[in-house]
């Protein structure tokens, strides 16, 4: 799964590869290759740091439950064009994922035949970490990262071993039902001494005994759940509100998608999973609880990967006078998250390069509910994100 190329080379091994996110981040880059000039999307294609990998020179790899190649399932999912498809599909044919590490009680609408059945969990984290020494070999990247594009788990119910590396590791032993799969990659990745990117909703990296792992280990780590879309334009649009003294009074917000992630929400357990993530940014941007902060999420199938993205907002302004504002982000889901999780790979091997471990803040800009490293309430504002971001990649190494 690597081609040759000149320059450093940064491996991106991802959980959910065969998903739509995935294919359509790999497409990208292998039209960069084959030298296309289209930057549009890619946050940081004008930001030059040294030792920030040029976008050509990131090979990948990854496991799916799906075993199909690449290629077949991007034409499944319906988001590349066919010139696209075609373009991209000498690369895409070529690549098979690897057997992952799934399971049925914490993602119940999503399944599939290439399944690696382990023998416990320390056996799965063993067989993640070979996978990932095996592709640093086969692709000869000199640097490695893992992102989680995988489907949203169920928010498994709060339990001792979360808390500390130690009560962790007994868990581990002991095979305890609420390590689900996302942790069991991130704990792989951290002994494995790879950053970790979780662009899901799903617990992993930022339970405080695997947050306490990555300290440990001096390994980078961020999430969670990446913002794209309504989100997105929720923490661009509140810190002026803020900033107006126009007080938010409600603020009802409705997604409507058809991809596999949609699919995926069905399942009301992994539904709460998403609405964790989501439901924390206004409050945080304007100092003071939006009561009527609604949320609603539905899977509608014809809409496949062309999201839709409606709020109605309430703000009183001078003298209580009343006003509403709407907003209709017509989106597709895949194409603004694929970019995103590119950059937080280049970004997660750049900390690594600089010996920087543990959460990486500077990446909040790009997750509904960013990792912090001392567990303090995260920014959410994104201006104030974007300036976080930009004063730590020019800072001196």
């Amino acid at each position: 799964m690597s081609v040759a190329m000149s320059g450093r080379r940064l491996g991106v091994a991802i959980v959910g590869v065969g998903g739509a996110v995935a294919t359509t981040a790999i497409a990208g880059i292998e039209a960069i290759r084959r030298g296309s000039n289209a930057r549009d999307g890619l946050p940081l294609a004008n930001v030059a740091v040294p030792g920030l990998v040029p976008y050509g020179d990131m090979v990948f790899g990854g496991w799916d439950l799906n075993g199909q190649d690449l290629h077949a399932a991007a034409a499944e999912h319906g988001v590349l064009t066919p010139v696209q498809l075609d373009e991209a599909q000498g690369s895409m044919a070529a690549m098979k994922p690897w057997p992952a590490v799934g399971s049925g009680e914490f993602c119940r609408n999503i399944d599939g035949a290439n399944k690696y059945e382990a023998e416990g969990h320390r056996a799965a984290v063993r067989k993640i970490r070979a996978d990932l020494q095996r592709f640093r070999q086969d692709s000869g990247a000199e640097g490695v990262v893992v992102i989680n594009l995988a489907s949203t788990e169920r928010w498994p119910e709060d339990v001792e071993a979360f808390f500390s590396l130690d009560a962790f590791e007994r868990a581990m032993d002991d095979n305890h039902p609420a390590i689900g799969p996302a942790m069991l990659y991130a704990y792989a990745a951290i002994e494995e001494g790879v950053g970790y990117g979780n662009f899901t909703p799903s617990l992993a990296a930022d339970i405080p005994a695997l947050a306490e792992f990555a300290r440990q280990r001096n390994v980078p780590v961020a999430g969670k759940d990446g913002k794209t879309g309504q989100t997105f334009m929720k923490t661009v649009l509140a810190p002026a509100f803020r900033d107006r003294a126009l007080h938010v009074d409600g603020w009802f917000s409705t997604n409507i998608l058809g991809n596999r992630d949609g699919l995926a929400l069905k399942d009301p357990s992994s539904l709460q999973s998403k609405l964790n993530t989501k439901g924390d940014v206004l409050a945080g941007i304007l100092g003071y609880p939006v009561e009527d902060h609604l949320v609603d999420i539905r899977y509608y199938r014809p809409r496949g990967d062309d999201k839709e993205a409606w709020d109605n907002i309430d703000v009183s302004g001078f003298m209580g006078q009343r006003m509403q504002i709407k907003v209709n982000f017509l989106c597709k889901d895949s194409v603004l998250a694929a970019p995103l999780a590119l950059e937080i790979a280049r970004v997660l091997d750049l900390a690594q390069q600089r010996g920087d471990g543990g959460a990486q803040d500077q990446l909040g800009v790009f997750f509904k509910a960013p990792q912090t490293r001392d567990g303090r309430p995260p920014e959410h504002g994104f201006p104030a994100q974007q300036r976080n971001l930009m004063d730590w990649l020019s800072r001196d190494s």
